[in-house]
């Protein structure tokens, strides 16, 4: 069967079940000062959009959009369990929160990701995003990579 994406709450227990998986990842690869986690209850905000990824009705993996202003969109929580990477499935989950961005006309989407995750760069290079400066209120961090994506005039 073929992996479906929706947008879910990101309250149930097996979406909170994915995210600390997530957690656990990042903690292995950056120090806890340089991981800027959205809670599940953040990602519930209103300004947020959480898509999730299921196969065969198990959650496999997450994305979300949070919008800072009417311009200004961020791609957060982006996570395919390793069991299903390598299957296109982040690639799915970030041109829906593109697509989202567009709708809305929004100008620019922004990340951050770290320093020890090159297939999270390799996603998002392949769909236009250019590595930037520090974006929002990030800190300038070795351990941190932002990226930036201008959006089609709409």
């Amino acid at each position: 069967m073929a992996v479906t994406l929706a947008i879910e709450s990101p309250l149930s227990d097996e979406v909170r079940a994915l995210v600390a998986e997530l957690n656990i990842v990042l903690l292995a690869l950056s120090p806890p000062e340089a991981c800027y986690h959205l809670t599940v209850e953040q990602m519930a905000e209103p300004a947020v959009t959480v898509w999730i990824a299921r196969d065969e009705g198990t959650v496999v993996g997450c994305g979300a959009l949070k919008r800072h202003s009417a311009a200004v969109g961020e791609v957060k929580r982006m996570f395919t369990r390793p069991d299903w990477q390598g299957q296109g499935i982040g690639r799915r989950i970030l041109g829906e929160i593109q697509a989202a961005a567009e709708r809305e006309k929004l100008e620019t989407l922004v990340l951050e990701t770290g320093d020890q995750h090159p297939a999270a760069w390799a996603i998002y290079e392949k769909a236009g995003f250019t590595r930037c400066g520090p974006v929002l209120d990030y800190p300038d961090s070795p351990y941190s990579i932002f990226y930036q994506k201008q959006l089609p005039a709409a």
